[in-house]
C-alpha cells in the first residue's frame, strides 16, 4: 500500500502555525501513545525551534503502560517535558497545569527578572489529525471549547481558548507532512485512523495490521474473536467474518466488513493495550522525530491485556 494524504487545508494550517509561532511561549504536542514516533510531525521540530516543549502521550489507556513509561523517559531524556494522558476519560489532565509551568520555568524566570509578573503562558496545541487535540483541550478546560470527532480533519482553523489567568491555548488543525519518506510510518498512521479511511483499501490495511499484531502481541486477534490461527492475514479475516457472521448474498463471507470490525476494535482498544513501536530501532531515520521500532516477538517487556504473554 502507498500512503499519502495532504489536503489543501493542511497547507493553510502549516502557514498559520508559522505565522503564529512568534506569539506563543510553549508548544504542546500530542502524540498517539501506541505509535509515539510515527505520530510526530517532523515539521513541528523545525517550526518550534527555541520554544519550550511539552509532549503528551495521548490515548495512553490504549497503549501498554510499561511502554508508555519508557516513552515518557525517552522524551524527558531529550529535553522535553512529557506526560501520559487519556483525554477522553480525563486521565493525567490534573497534572497538565504543573507540567506547563515546569516546561516554561525558564521563560517565567526571565519574565520575573525583567519585572514582568503574572503574564499568562500562551501555548500552541499541535499534532497530527485524529490524535485528540480538541478532546484534550475540552478536558483541560472542563467544557466544550473545541469541536471534536473520531475522524481526521475536524478542526479546520485556529482558535484561542483562555483556560484561566495563567494559561491561554491556541488550538490548531491537525497536519501531516507532504511526503512520507518511510511508508511504514504511513501504515501506522492509517492503523490509528489519522489518514481518512475513504482513501484506503480496508482489507489490505486490516491484513497489514494483523501482521503487526502477530509480531507485537501474538494471539490477541485469535482470543478476541475466538478463532483458530488461520496462518495468513486474509485467512484470519475470513475467520473473523465467520465469527462475526459477516455475510453477503446469503452465505458468502464479507471480509471487507470483517476488516472494518478489526480496525475499529484496534482503534478503540478492544483488542487490549497495544504499543506498536518502541524507541531505538528501525525507523530512527524519521526526520525531526524520535526513533521507533515495531516490537518483535523476542521482546521481554511486561505483558498487558492483549500483549505477549
Amino acid at each position: 500500500m502507498h500512503f499519502q494524504w495532504y489536503p489543501g487545508h493542511m497547507t493553510k494550517a502549516r502557514r498559520m502555525m508559522q505565522e503564529n509561532i512568534r506569539l506563543i511561549d510553549l508548544i504542546i504536542e500530542l502524540v498517539d501513545a501506541r505509535i509515539p514516533a510515527s505520530s510526530r510531525n517532523p515539521d513541528i521540530d523545525e517550526l518550534g525551534k527555541g520554544k519550550a516543549r511539552l509532549v503528551l502521550l495521548n490515548k495512553a489507556d490504549l497503549a501498554d503502560d510499561c511502554s508508555n513509561d519508557v516513552w515518557v523517559e525517552y522524551f524527558r531524556d531529550r529535553g522535553y517535558t512529557a506526560v501520559k494522558v487519556n483525554s477522553r476519560k480525563g486521565g493525567g489532565i490534573k497534572s497538565i497545569q504543573s507540567a506547563i509551568q515546569e516546561a516554561c520555568r525558564e521563560k517565567t524566570e526571565r519574565d520575573r527578572k525583567r519585572g514582568i509578573l503574572n503574564r499568562p503562558v500562551r501555548a500552541m496545541v499541535v499534532g497530527i489529525p485524529n490524535v485528540g487535540k480538541s478532546t484534550f483541550i475540552n478536558a483541560l478546560a472542563g467544557k466544550a471549547c473545541a469541536k471534536t470527532g473520531n475522524r481526521p480533519g475536524v478542526t479546520k482553523g485556529k482558535q484561542w481558548i483562555r483556560l484561566n489567568k495563567n494559561v491561554e491555548l491556541l488550538d490548531t488543525p491537525g497536519i501531516l507532512w507532504p511526503k512520507f519518506e518511510d511508508q511504514e510510518v504511513g501504515l501506522k498512521l492509517a492503523f490509528i485512523g489519522s489518514i481518512k479511511d475513504e482513501i484506503l483499501q480496508t482489507e489490505e490495511l486490516a491484513a497489514e495490521l494483523i501482521k503487526y499484531l502477530d509480531l507485537c502481541c501474538p494471539g490477541a486477534v485469535a482470543r478476541k474473536y475466538a478463532i483458530p490461527d488461520a496462518g495468513d492475514p486474509y485467512g484470519c479475516l475470513r475467520e473473523i467474518a465467520k465469527s462475526r457472521h459477516c455475510l453477503v448474498r446469503g452465505s458468502e463471507l464479507d471480509t471487507e466488513k470483517a476488516a472494518s470490525i478489526l480496525l475499529d476494535d484496534f482503534r478503540d482498544g478492544r483488542l487490549g493495550r497495544i504499543t506498536l513501536e518502541m524507541p531505538d530501532g528501525p525507523g530512527e531515520n524519521m526526520p525531526g522525530a524520535p526513533a521507533g521500532k515495531t516490537p518483535d516477538a523476542s521482546s521481554d517487556g511486561p505483558a498487558q491485556e492483549g500483549q505477549r504473554k
